[in-house]
């Protein structure tokens, strides 16, 4: 979205941008939680990436990439077309990491790619509303994104009347991310909505009736949220391309991959060898001018620009009550409407840019 408002602003003599995505509309991750619990419309949380791309001259391929041929400098496609690249730019996320979770391809809704888990998630909430609907939501994923869709799930619930409904997190181990004391407010505002937390005993297995953990304890539900870490899309793990240990394309300070300079990678997908940093979309929107201006460096011959990311960053959850609790690094922790109100600014302040 950087890259095409860049070129939109200013274009780029003799360049040509073509866009492969698999959805015209582009799901903003950070106001999925508001979203879910009935806080923002749909529209309120999606990108036009058709009208970006209109602004830019870029053409758009509603299509997806399964193949990357480096050495002929070629996309394959689904749909078996074959696009040429000079420069190829590589910003496709991640898929969730389900190993180890028996069943959970089967039984849970994973939370990415947000595109297929919305549909669903509208069907989850319609059928609550009936007298015999699903009322048993568990969540598995302590990190921010597992907490954010835990309380937007029991905000949801309430909101939709739902009575009896009962709302769990599953969580195997404290994040990184998250300090001391966003944990002990994030602690009491669960119990405050009756979330029942499961900690340090991580899911073992899915099936139609529920969870099981770890410990061997089982936890009843209708639906199972997988929020889990993350694993990279088949199509970087079928490449020569450099990649670390877990599998994600590693590249150097100018977003170049490291094996290959032809090819560029962003966001969740990529990790910065020099400065690895949790998966957090806050990384992904400070590469992305960076990106823009090194794409346009790299067509131009010139040399790129090197980018450092910040070690820590804000972090802003939610409750789906008009409130959110927040903090950065190791002591900085606040919560209250402040901060719910400091949130939906940042978000549609962002949204606003690509509108």
């Amino acid at each position: 979205m950087f890259v095409l408002k860049a070129f939109a602003r200013r274009p780029e003599p003799g360049l040509r941008l073509t866009l492969v995505s698999k959805d015209r509309l582009s799901p903003y991750s950070g106001m999925l939680p508001g979203h879910m619990a009935g806080l923002y419309a749909r529209e309120e949380m999606h990108i036009d990436l058709e009208r970006l791309a209109l602004e830019s001259g870029a053409v758009l391929i509603q299509g997806q990439a399964i193949g990357l041929d480096t050495a002929a400098k070629q996309v394959r496609l689904a749909s078996g077309e074959v696009l040429a690249y000079d420069l190829l730019s590589v910003d496709i996320g991640i898929v969730p990491d389900l190993a180890g979770i028996d069943g959970a391809a089967e039984h849970g809704l994973t939370v990415k790619p947000i595109g297929d888990l919305l549909a669903k998630w509208d069907r989850l909430v319609a059928d609550s509303e009936r007298p015999d609907g699903p009322r048993r939501i568990a969540v598995i994923g302590g990190g921010v994104a597992g907490i954010c869709l835990a309380f937007a799930a029991a905000a949801r619930l309430r909101r939709a009347g739902a009575a009896r409904m009962q709302v769990s997190l599953v969580s195997a181990a404290v994040s990184p991310e998250i300090n001391a004391g966003m944990h002990r407010r994030i602690r009491k505002a669960l119990r405050r909505h009756g979330i029942v937390l499961h900690a340090n005993d991580p899911a073992r297995g899915i099936d139609g009736r529920g969870v099981t953990l770890a410990s061997g304890k089982r936890i009843a539900a209708d639906t199972v949220l997988v929020s889990t870490g993350a694993a990279p899309p088949q199509v970087i793990r079928d490449t020569p391309l450099a990649k670390d240990e877990r599998g994600f394309l590693s590249v150097g300070p100018t977003l170049q991959v490291l094996n290959d300079e032809a090819v560029f990678a962003a966001g969740d997908c990529a990790t910065i060898v020099a400065h690895p940093r949790p998966k957090a979309g806050v990384f992904a929107v400070r590469q992305g001018p960076v990106l823009a201006r090194n794409l346009r460096r790299a067509a131009r011959g010139e040399a790129l620009e090197a980018y450092a990311p910040q070690r820590d960053h804000l972090i802003l959850i939610g409750t789906g009550d008009g409130r959110a609790i927040g903090g950065r690094g190791r002591w900085l922790a606040f919560e209250g409407r402040w901060a719910w109100r400091l949130k939906d600014w940042l978000d549609r302040r962002f949204m606003r840019r690509f509108r």
